[in-house]
């Protein structure tokens, strides 16, 4: 009769393995739904407010091309070969139209495509921040789980003064010391300049480590300060209770049932990190010599190139929409208390 039991059992484990995967798949479908739902709206708003910029700053490209001196006459035949002179609505289905298909105008400056000033610039960017996150979200996520393991502790307290202090260390603050140190004073990086990864693969990473680094301390802080305040009150829950009842280890509680709870504030956080460390580097893109999409941001900003910040903010609002996407479709994933909904 054992024998009939075990072999039952082992029938069964299939069989609650792939209910498993497809509770989870339905899980992860079912987040994927809502996020669409509430991040479709929420990008064709964004999309109308950020075309709507023209019309209430009142620039013009024949201003930026005539100057002010120009001619009624020559200003209308201008903004006509711009398609300035056609009803609002019909302007904007224009523009919309070429942003499904990842054209975002011509440069009212120079006359270069916007697609491909944006790729340049956000390539560096890119890289920056992805690295910069990457080292944030390492550290952070050691302070935290260190501080909240260590809690009350001396340990505790050296982890909470750490993470307070470069909290409020602005990024150009700490690249300038970064510079002075490691690139003028040691030799070990660069001091300015970027090469593309397809260059190779050292140089690359050597170009793009100090400013990562000067941006990744704002991360560290608040991803070390929201996983430690998670960790402790998901300690305090009756479920690490149950636990510790029934003879659980540690470790198996603190991987099992803390830290998937605990997660969630700390993922929530990375949401919108991601994005303002590729848009607000403008700073340390000057003090390291790169061109990237801040500082393109910046000088289109200071041109009044409204097509280029047009395309500017649709880059932005892209990747906050697609980033947090992302970080919902990880939290139906790894955390059960974003399943119920809290």
């Amino acid at each position: 009769m054992a024998t009939t039991a075990l072999r039952t059992a082992a029938a069964r484990r299939p069989g609650v393995a792939a209910a498993r995967v497809r509770h989870t798949a339905g899980r992860v479908l079912a987040a994927l739904a809502r996020s669409v739902a509430i991040f479709v709206p929420v990008f064709l708003v964004a999309t109308f407010v950020t075309f709507s910029l023209r019309s209430m700053s009142g620039l013009s490209p024949a201003r930026i091309q005539l100057g002010e001196d120009a001619t009624p006459e020559a200003i209308h035949r201008v903004e006509a070969q711009w398609g300035l002179d056609k009803p609002f609505l019909v302007q904007y289905w224009d523009w919309f139209s070429g942003v499904l298909h990842g054209k975002l105008g011509t440069s009212w400056s120079n006359g270069a495509d916007i697609s491909t000033l944006i790729g340049l610039g956000l390539g560096v960017s890119l890289s920056i921040a992805t690295f910069a996150l990457l080292i944030g979200v390492t550290a952070g996520f050691l302070l935290g789980t260190v501080a909240a393991l260590r809690r009350t502790t001396w340990i505790d307290r050296a982890i909470t003064g750490f993470v307070t202090l470069i909290s409020v260390m602005p990024a150009f603050v700490v690249g300038i010391v970064l510079v002075a140190v490691f690139a003028v004073g040691l030799h070990l990086f660069p001091s300015a300049g970027y090469v593309p990864a397809d260059q190779g693969f050292g140089p690359w990473l050597a170009h793009i480590t100090l400013p990562a680094v000067a941006l990744s301390f704002d991360v560290v802080a608040d991803v070390a300060r929201q996983l430690r305040g998670s960790l402790v009150a998901a300690y305090r829950e009756n479920y690490v209770t149950g636990a510790l009842v029934r003879g659980l280890s540690p470790r198996r509680i603190f991987f099992g049932h803390v830290l998937r709870n605990g997660l969630g504030p700390a993922l929530a956080t990375l949401g919108l990190k991601f994005p303002a460390l590729v848009g607000a580097s403008v700073v340390t893109e000057w003090i390291f010599g790169l061109q990237g999409f801040g500082r393109f941001a910046n000088d289109a900003a200071q041109a009044g190139d409204v097509p280029a910040v047009q395309g500017v903010l649709v880059v932005s609002i892209a990747l906050v929409v697609s980033f947090n996407l992302i970080v919902n479709l990880v939290l139906a994933r790894v955390t059960p208390a974003s399943q119920r909904g809290v």
